[in-house]
């Protein structure tokens, strides 16, 4: 009896350790879907760049989770996993074939580690450097704008806005954010 209590208890957790990764993630899409990315920052308004964005907001929150110890890493994990099984049903709505939608999502995820690596070494580069974020800058240009070239202002918007999330997340209380809490900052030109 003892047993089985010990394995609902965790069973328990773990449910609400899924709820919680999936309020972060639910959280970071709805601010990467924020129209002033597209209007100020001059990313492209499709797949590919909707899916970059994403990525962008999902590594700022796992990035922000990593202080959290293994609470932290769990919830990115899940996370992580969530975000994959999401890519996975919205292929198949758009009709991808269900031969292919495997090999998309590995290739998703393959571009969600290659780009949180990048802006990784982006911020540690601009960190030991104090450049004012010229690695981040050509990390955002490579892989949120691919080959389209982004006017100077329209970078720096972006680069601006993703220096302030990190902070604002940095400055999150643990406890809020292992509890499925997140507050970005205003999108760009959302002053509201």
């Amino acid at each position: 009896m003892k047993l089985l209590r010990e394995f609902l208890r965790y069973m328990k957790q773990r449910a609400s350790e899924r709820d919680r990764a999936r309020a972060l993630y639910i959280a970071s899409v709805a601010q990467a879907r924020q129209s002033g990315f597209y209007t100020e920052c001059g990313v492209a308004d499709d797949l590919e760049g909707r899916f970059d964005l994403i990525v962008l907001h999902v590594f700022l929150t796992i990035r922000a989770l990593s202080p959290a110890g293994e609470s932290g890493k769990r919830l990115a994990d899940y996370m992580f996993r969530i975000m994959m099984d999401d890519m996975d049903l919205n292929l198949r709505e758009m009709g991808v074939s269900d031969l292919r939608v495997g090999k998309r999502v590995k290739s998703m995820a393959r571009a969600f580690y290659g780009r949180a690596a990048a802006y990784e070494k982006a911020f540690k580069s601009d960190g030991d450097s104090g450049s004012g974020g010229e690695a981040l800058k050509a990390a955002l240009k490579r892989n949120v704008y691919g080959a389209d070239e982004p006017s100077e202002l329209q970078i720096s918007t972006l680069v601006a806005y993703v220096l302030q999330a990190e902070a604002a997340l940095t400055r999150l209380a643990e406890d809020e954010l292992l509890a499925g809490r997140l507050l970005f900052p205003n999108a760009p030109g959302n002053n509201s």
